[in-house]
């Protein structure tokens, strides 16, 4: 009897701003810069990528570029797609 697995995505549990608030809350209190700009991909992927673009002001296309695996995004770009996502940066 083979065992079979499912691709668990996250992104597809996500399903208010409450949960993807504190999804981001926990990846920025106990991950790395990475993580969060990973956690900033799949808060993106869950409220949908062309409606952060939108409201960050930014292409689609620059969004999936910048929060790729290999992306490098600038300060702005994830303090608007964190604005978009309905959260904000704050140092405590």
């Amino acid at each position: 009897m083979t065992i079979e697995t499912k691709h668990f995505d996250i992104a597809e549990h996500l399903n208010t701003p409450e949960e993807i608030r504190c999804f981001l809350q926990e990846v920025a209190a106990t991950g790395d810069e990475s993580d969060f700009i990973h956690a900033l991909n799949t808060a993106a992927r869950a409220m949908g990528m062309t409606e952060v673009a939108k409201k960050a002001g930014v292409t689609r296309a620059s969004l999936y570029k910048s929060l790729a695996e290999d992306g490098n995004p600038k300060f702005t770009t994830i303090s608007k797609v964190t604005k978009a996502l309905g959260c904000k940066l704050a140092i405590a």
